[in-house]
């Protein structure tokens, strides 16, 4: 499956819930927000379907986030059907690690191949005020479960300046000893992002390089946003996503599915195709591709954050991580 650009789209990125149990400032205000009511939620079913279809397109990487994935009940029985799904070769998840420690076995069980925690900080003070809630101790421990089961991990940082700059370096040290892969994203303008400050990469690897000396440049996946790096005596990798001061919307391979159904193309614009309606209506499958087929052609060429205007107004965690 192409988009008029000629990318090739092979990854779709899944909410599973617009609810979480953190309020982490860039993602969700400390109120926050009216939940999508349950009946307007797709079922697993509906989105299994919708799975199928788009592996049938050549789609073959699935990841589930929120909101928060693990807060769905019966999260693993969604795993173990995106997994079984002819075509799809990698199912993987984004979590605030949480929930973590008690589902790692189970989720590992049903076919989950890595997780990725949203980790910002290791100062239980700044996390607090960062996330809304002491649940520091209860991420790590998801962190330390997850990886001694055998899932892949990797931790996704967003520097915030006079936040939790001042331990980015704590946070790059967990993959030192681990084969753990540490990724600093940078802040995107997104809902409640919009009001903080964040860091661009080139300043984090900066200063991570004062801290731990040189480093060497690792073979990175065509596909993917992240630069990777290795510093000496670390065994697992630091990697940088930059999409603010580094665009590579021109290798993008992802769509996104919101937990009401709909499939956004662009992390940015509010533009995308109600799938939920047609699959209530009796739509056929025939009739589903053609919904997703037409999306597709219209996914813009490249985001523009600068233009504030073009920019979706929900909050990231009703869009999904």
């Amino acid at each position: 499956m192409k988009d008029s650009f000629g990318r090739k789209l092979n990854y779709l990125r899944i909410s599973v819930t617009d609810r979480c149990d953190l309020r982490c400032r860039y993602c969700m205000p400390e109120c926050g927000v009216e939940s999508i009511p349950h009946g307007e939620v797709l079922t697993y079913e509906e989105t299994a379907r919708i799975v199928r279809i788009m592996a049938s397109l050549g789609v073959t990487k699935v990841r589930l986030t929120g909101g928060e994935p693990l807060l769905r009940k019966g999260i693993t029985d969604l795993v173990r059907m995106i997994s079984g799904t002819d075509g799809i070769t990698e199912t993987v998840m984004t979590t605030n690690g949480v929930m973590l420690s008690e589902k790692a076995d189970d989720l590992i069980a049903s076919g989950l191949k890595r997780v990725n925690i949203s980790l910002d900080t290791l100062d239980r003070d700044v996390f607090r005020r960062l996330a809304g809630r002491d649940r520091l101790l209860d991420v790590t421990k998801g962190m330390d479960a997850a990886y001694s089961a055998g899932l892949g991990v990797k931790i996704n940082c967003v520097p915030i300046r006079g936040i939790n700059d001042t331990g980015l370096a704590d946070i790059a040290l967990i993959s030192k000893d681990r084969a753990i892969d540490v990724r600093f994203i940078e802040l995107m303008p997104i809902g409640c992002g919009a009001g903080l400050s964040g860091i661009p990469s080139g300043e984090v690897l900066s200063y991570l390089q004062e801290r731990f000396g040189d480093f060497e440049p690792l073979q990175n996946d065509p596909a993917s946003p992240a630069e990777r790096f290795r510093f000496g005596g670390f065994t697992g990798s630091t990697g940088f996503i930059s999409p603010m001061t580094h665009k590579f919307c021109d290798r993008c391979d992802r769509l996104r599915l919101t937990s009401d159904g709909f499939l956004k193309l662009c992390l940015q614009y509010p533009a995308g195709a109600d799938l939920k309606t047609p699959i209530r209506a009796g739509c056929s499958d025939s009739e589903l591709t053609d919904i997703i087929l037409g999306a597709v052609s219209k996914k813009p060429s490249a985001h523009r954050f600068t233009e504030a205007d073009m920019t979706d107004s929900r909050k990231m965690v009703q869009i999904g991580g």
